[in-house]
């Protein structure tokens, strides 16, 4: 596959849009990433202080990078050959590189390098959920899982499983983005071709 042939499959499978869309969360985070969220109290009826933006923001980066996974062509892709499969997962891979790349580099520009790190631990782990979320649900609720996990985040921050309020170098947050990345990437490539193969195998 030449330079021709890949720009042509990045049009096919939304790549403009993608990097454009998580170019601008990327952008919104740098911004106005220190707003809180205002959350009604519960008991109170009052208002809490809420959370940043900049801690939530990275579950709408992660659901908008499987959107490659959709389109005209995602029933072809998914009865493809080796090859194709391999391009895919090229294909997204760049694509996450690059949106993990873009947003460190302005969260670390608007706030420091550990709040970048933080930022792509958190695309990876909503993204990892959201691979999932689309292998079960179909690829428009990609954001079902992810948005279901925020919910536990905004409600009960600051706990020890809270990976966007952790520090960088969290190891169980670490373990956390491992983890997620395994489970989706594993969901992804259970294909429907491949999941007949193999029960093809087990009978034989």
């Amino acid at each position: 596959m030449n330079h021709a042939d890949l720009l042509r499959y990045a049009r096919v499978h939304r790549g403009g849009g993608v990097l454009a869309a998580t170019a601008a969360v990327a952008l919104l985070s740098a911004l106005f990433g220190g707003t809180h969220i205002a959350l009604p109290s519960i008991g109170s009826g009052g208002l809490t202080t809420g959370v940043p933006y900049r801690q939530e923001l990275p579950l709408l980066s992660a659901v908008f990078l499987t959107a490659t996974l959709g389109g005209a062509m995602s029933a072809h892709d998914e009865m493809g050959a080796v090859t194709m499969h391999r391009v895919r997962g090229m294909y997204c891979i760049a694509l996450t590189l690059t949106t993990c790349t873009l947003s460190f580099v302005m969260e670390t520009l608007a706030v420091g390098p550990g709040a970048g790190v933080i930022f792509v631990r958190s695309v990876l782990i909503w993204l990892g959920m959201a691979l999932l979320s689309a292998w079960l649900l179909g690829q428009p609720l990609a954001w079902a899982i992810p948005l279901t996990s925020a919910f536990l985040l905004v409600w009960y921050p600051l706990n020890w499983w809270d990976w966007t309020a952790n520090p960088a170098a969290d190891p169980y947050s670490w373990a956390a983005a491992a983890l997620a990345l395994f489970v989706g990437s594993a969901a992804t490539a259970a294909t429907p071709w491949r999941r007949k193969v193999i029960f093809r195998k087990r009978k034989t």
